[in-house]
């Protein structure tokens, strides 16, 4: 017989697992304070600006046209029914802004806000406007607000809101979809119902 053992064993290695090397866990993506604060931010931002444009239009403030004036702009555009329409458009920009600030409502109020948007940008752009803010038909302006307001509608207000703990302020991905798609088809429904084509100026 050999004088050579048949098996080498090391103490503590029967039965257990070999070890394995590991990476170390990296922090999942939640919830935090900051998403809340840059959600707060966004929301003044956006809603504090069609607040603004919405007393431009209601009450004539800040070299603001008035609900006649802006009845005009409208009738220039094509579009029928203009004092009715200026009146309903003033009113979501000054009302859905409002709410959008506070926390009110957020993914129907700023859906509201994506409607108005949606048809000044095709109005511009059916005019042969271009995108930079240089061009007076420029949508730059309109296409960062209404995309803005599309953010809010799938995002939701965040934690600092008036509506914290409302069933769309939980799960605002579905109910932000379910707005999204009312104001976009409410927006189109106006421009393509209640709009006339204008020749586009030489």
């Amino acid at each position: 017989m050999s004088d050579q053992p048949t098996s080498v064993f090391t103490p503590g290695s029967i039965g257990e697992p070999e070890p394995t090397k590991t990476r170390p866990t990296r922090r999942p993506l939640e919830w935090n304070a900051g998403t809340d604060a840059g959600l707060l931010l966004l929301r003044f931002a956006i809603g504090g600006t069609f607040v603004a444009h919405g007393m431009q239009k209601v009450f004539g403030l800040w070299g603001g046209p008035g609900i006649g004036g802006f009845a005009r702009v409208l009738d220039g555009f094509g579009f029928r029914e203009t004092l009715a329409l200026s009146w309903a458009t003033g009113i979501t920009e000054l009302v859905a802004g409002a709410f959008v600030v506070l926390g009110v409502g957020t993914p129907l109020a700023a859906a509201g806000l994506v409607a108005v948007m949606l048809n000044v940008v095709l109005l511009k752009l059916g005019a042969g406007g271009g995108f930079f803010a240089t061009d007076p038909r420029g949508v730059e302006l309109e296409a960062v607000l209404g995309l803005g307001a599309a953010a809010l509608v799938l995002t939701g207000a965040g934690h600092i809101a008036l509506e914290r703990g409302r069933t769309w302020n939980r799960r605002p991905a579905p109910w932000g979809v379910l707005a999204m798609i009312i104001g976009v088809a409410a927006g189109l429904l106006v421009f393509f119902l209640l709009r006339s084509p204008v020749p586009v100026a030489p």
